[in-house]
């Protein structure tokens, strides 16, 4: 029995099959993420088509540079990520797990920039919270400022999910217990859930940080 025939798992009967059934999962799972920020993306285009200037003031308040350095961070991140993938395609243990590390300390950053960024949200009062003072007297823009903390809290808790699983699969293939090129699978839906991430941001930065 070869190593190949070996990795596959049951009830599959070849490479193929447990490869063409893992990405359909993935693919699966995506749609049912895209559909889950896509209602938020339509509600916000809702607003802003039915209450344009309040939205445009609300969205002027935000700190569009910190946005805009997270972006270029993500980006970069999902390179570090492809690259983790090619190496692992090529039975390249050791450097996949350094792309995968990079990409998972570039996460880290995109965190600590956006806890900061919501702590000068607080103090300036821009956030909804409940019993803190708001600059916001208009209920459009304190909407606005709902639908901007979910969607982008929502977007941390993911982005915290694929840190998780970047490290965890770089600490595997540092220590050589994934067998590759044959479960290089792994990393190919684990790198699809963070670009994926990373092409929600994508999104949201423009809609929540440069409205006009």
């Amino acid at each position: 029995m070869s190593d190949t025939r070996r990795s596959v798992a049951e009830p599959f009967t070849d490479p193929l099959q447990q490869h063409r059934a893992a990405m359909m999962g993935m693919y699966v799972f995506l749609g049912s993420e895209i559909m889950l920020f896509g209602g938020l993306f339509c509600v916000a285009a809702a607003v802003r088509l039915a209450h344009a200037p309040e939205i445009v003031r609300a969205s002027h308040a935000l700190h569009s540079g910190i946005g805009g350095i997270n972006t270029a961070i993500l980006l970069t991140s999902s390179l570090f990520v492809a690259l983790g993938v090619e190496s692992a395609k090529e039975g390249r243990a050791k450097i996949a797990s350094g792309w995968l590390v990079g990409a998972a300390a570039l996460g880290l950053v995109f965190l600590v920039m956006k806890a900061y960024e919501y702590w000068m949200e607080f103090t300036e009062g821009l956030l909804p919270i409940e019993g803190v003072h708001s600059r916001y007297v208009d209920d459009v823009q304190h909407l606005f400022m709902n639908l901007y903390l979910i969607a982008t809290s929502l977007h941390a808790v993911h982005l915290s999910i694929g840190i998780v699983l970047l490290i965890a699969l770089s600490f595997r293939l540092a220590l050589g217990s994934m067998k590759l090129p044959e479960r290089a699978i792994v990393l190919v839906t684990v790198g699809l859930y963070w670009h994926l991430v990373d092409v929600i941001w994508v999104f949201l930065y423009p809609v929540f940080y440069l409205a006009r």
